[in-house]
């Protein structure tokens, strides 16, 4: 047992998704690429063993040495690019149409979203967080918003439904929150429409959590 490899052991969700938040911090930060995020976002998913999260981490200062791994030395370490900050979108507006917010993008400490008589999808799961605690105002009168987040989003929800529905749905996923997970409070109102928080698993990685 002393002889085991460290690098060769197998990882678990948290620590996937671990990774994804300290990718989308380098990305913040104009570290990254949205090219590149999305590519390591993608890497970082499928991996299987630490010794596989070497590499997507390796040229970002000092986040290496949080896996519990030994660093491979013979790791490829890829050159670091001009960087270029995500599109930051700070309200989402929606009248007898539809739109849609996902993908890698930026959300601000705060953002507001009005749809009547149309829907609005805010899918954070691969979203860039500029600050740890987002306030998302929703207002749906005779429409729909749908907020969508990842295991390792922690969400407060405050809203009203007059007439309609405002709360949280069933999570796809198991939540996985800790100290540092980003905090999403969604208040606001839905007249005659709904506003729907759901957890579901990072895109194309539906059945990950039963492999």
């Amino acid at each position: 047992m002393d002889d085991q490899d460290p690098a060769r052991l197998r990882i678990s969700d948290a620590d996937r998704h671990h990774v994804a938040e300290v990718l989308r911090e380098a990305a913040g930060e104009g570290r990254l690429e949205l090219h590149e995020l999305e590519e390591r976002l993608e890497a970082a998913y499928s991996a299987r063993i630490y010794a596989d999260l070497v590499p997507i981490l390796a040229d970002l200062p000092g986040e290496a040495a949080r896996l519990p791994v030994v660093p491979d030395p013979a790791a490829p370490v890829r050159r670091p690019v001009a960087p270029v900050a995500a599109t930051r979108h700070n309200a989402s507006f929606a009248l007898m149409g539809g739109q849609d917010r996902k993908g890698v993008w930026e959300i601000g400490e705060r953002h507001g979203a009005f749809a009547l008589m149309g829907g609005i999808d805010i899918d954070l799961r691969e979203a860039v967080f500029a600050a740890p605690h987002v306030d998302l105002t929703a207002v749906a009168i005779m429409g729909g918003i749908d907020v969508v987040v990842n295991a390792h989003t922690k969400v407060v929800v405050e809203g009203i439904g007059i007439m309609g529905a405002f709360g949280q749905g069933r999570d796809r996923v198991p939540a996985q929150v800790g100290p540092d997970s980003p905090v999403v409070r969604v208040r606001g109102f839905a007249l005659m429409g709904g506003v729907g928080v759901v957890r579901r698993p990072m895109p194309g990685k539906g059945s990950l959590r039963r492999r």
